[in-house]
This record gives structure tokens, C-alpha cells and sequence, in this order.
């Protein structure tokens, strides 16, 4: 089986669609036109360049280099989950705690996968390393962004709840259980609802890419399959790191709600 090449004629047409896009914006006046132009411009430098640190590292098959490029994928995501919050822990923790499950996570299941599933040679490889790491941890990070977000937000607006129930002599741990409850299933649902629509409503990318690439279908449903449960776990392993670690930062050993912990705009 052979796979159709692209050229940058082919990518100039696909990218004529977004037009559609703009036209919608700027006919209803949503003032997304400008956003959207950022956007595109900001995701064909992104993976032109991407594409080129890939070719370096295909090509050197270094630790140092590969363990150089996860450490700026982690750097990103723990920013990205960061940037998308309402309210933000003050000082390190608002940056530190995300990035610290999203590392967690992605160290537990990347080394679960390379040692067992994908055995690649050597382990570091990027060819199997970086394809697999950018996908668990592109799901992980909205996991944990929206956990952080639904715990913090949780709390905040319950402020009287849960010291009604500290007040009447409960744990912290207890006050805040419907929050924590609420704030992983909240987060956990996007992982959820894209393993039970994925196969029936839409084909994910790996499994596209390879069929286009000529790869046998079955192999591309395998390697889907694994894809899918790396991330599944990844996105458990880090949702419930961020929801429990947000849940005691907030709180201290006298079983007070700490909203002062959280930025000043939002814990008013």
C-alpha cells in the first residue's frame, strides 16, 4: 500500500476553509476573526518547527535530547493548564502543582508502555517516545486544567457550605468530599465520552494518520486502542493527583478553608 505525498499547494487550498470561519465571525460579529487568524498562523510555525526538531531527533537518537524535549513538553503543558484558570493558587503552586501531576502521570504510564506494550530499542527512542508522550499528555493537561478549575471554582463558590459543615464539627476532608466528587467527574468526562464515540462518530488521528501512511487498518485499531488506555489512565493518575493536592493546599491542619492561598480577584 503507498500513501499520497503533500504539498504546500494542497496545505494552501485545505487552508482556504478557514475563510468560512471568518466570514461567520465577521458577518455575526462575534470577534473571533482576529483570534482566529493568530491561531492559524500560530499552528503552521508550530508544527514547521516541530517538524524540524523531529528530523534532528529522528535522526541523533540521543537521551539528552529527547529528555530534553519532553522537559519543554511539560513545561508547556503545566503553563497551557495554568493559563486556563479563573483562579490560580498564589506563588509557585500555580504553576508547580500541574505541572508536578502532569509530570507524575506522564512518567508512570510513558514507562509502563515503553517497558511492556512498545519494548522500542532503546526505550528513549523518539520515534515511539515523543508521538506517545504528545498525545497523553495533550489529554492529561485538559483533564487536570479543568479538575484545577472545577475544584478551585467548587470551593470558592461553596464557601459557605463546606464551613457550615466545619462548623458543625466535620473534617475538611468530609466538608469538601461533594466538591472533590463533582470536580473529578467533571474533569474524567471528556476522556469518558471520547472512548465511547470513539470508532462510531469519528476516527481519532494516530489511527487516520496510519491508515493514510499505508499502515494495515488492524494495526492502526491496536495501536489506537493502546493509545486510548495510556491516555485514559494518564488522565485518572493526574485529575485525582490535582483535585486531592488543590483540596489540601486549600486547607490547613486545623481543617480551615484556605481561600487566602487563592489569588486575590477570586477569593473575595
Amino acid at each position: 500500500m503507498s500513501y499520497v505525498t503533500l504539498d504546500y499547494v494542497d496545505l494552501a487550498l485545505a487552508a482556504s476553509l478557514l475563510l468560512i470561519n471568518g466570514a461567520v465571525s465577521i458577518a455575526l460579529s462575534l470577534g473571533l476573526a482576529r483570534s482566529l487568524a493568530i491561531s492559524s498562523v500560530r499552528m503552521v510555525v508550530q508544527l514547521l518547527l516541530i517538524g524540524l526538531i523531529l528530523d534532528f531527533l529522528l535522526a541523533t537518537v540521543s537521551p539528552f535530547w529527547t529528555g530534553l524535549a519532553v522537559l519543554v513538553m511539560l513545561g508547556f503543558a503545566g503553563y497551557e493548564a495554568m493559563a486556563r484558570q479563573d483562579r490560580r493558587l498564589k506563588g509557585f503552586w500555580a504553576y508547580g502543582l500541574g505541572t508536578g501531576v502532569m509530570t507524575l502521570a506522564a512518567l508512570l504510564v510513558m514507562s509502563f508502555a515503553l517497558i511492556t506494550q512498545v519494548a522500542a530499542d532503546p526505550w528513549y527512542h523518539p520515534q515511539y517516545l515523543l508521538p506517545l508522550l504528545g498525545m497523553v499528555l495533550g489529554n492529561c493537561m485538559t483533564g487536570v486544567a479543568l479538575a484545577i478549575r472545577s475544584i478551585t471554582s467548587a470551593l470558592a463558590d461553596g464557601k459557605q457550605a463546606v464551613e457550615a459543615q466545619l462548623a458543625l464539627g466535620r473534617t475538611f476532608r468530609l466538608s469538601a468530599l461533594p466538591m472533590v466528587r463533582s470536580a473529578l467527574r467533571t474533569a474524567m468526562t471528556p476522556t469518558i465520552n471520547s472512548m465511547a464515540a470513539t470508532g462510531l462518530v469519528y476516527l481519532p488521528g494516530m489511527m487516520t494518520g496510519q491508515i493514510l501512511a499505508g499502515i494495515d487498518p488492524v494495526e492502526a485499531v491496536k495501536y489506537q486502542l493502546l493509545v486510548m488506555f495510556l491516555i485514559a489512565g494518564a488522565t485518572a493518575i493526574g485529575v485525582t493527583g490535582a483535585v486531592f493536592a488543590i483540596s489540601r493546599r486549600l486547607s490547613d491542619q486545623r481543617h480551615r478553608l484556605r481561600l487566602d492561598r487563592l489569588t486575590d480577584a477570586t477569593a473575595n
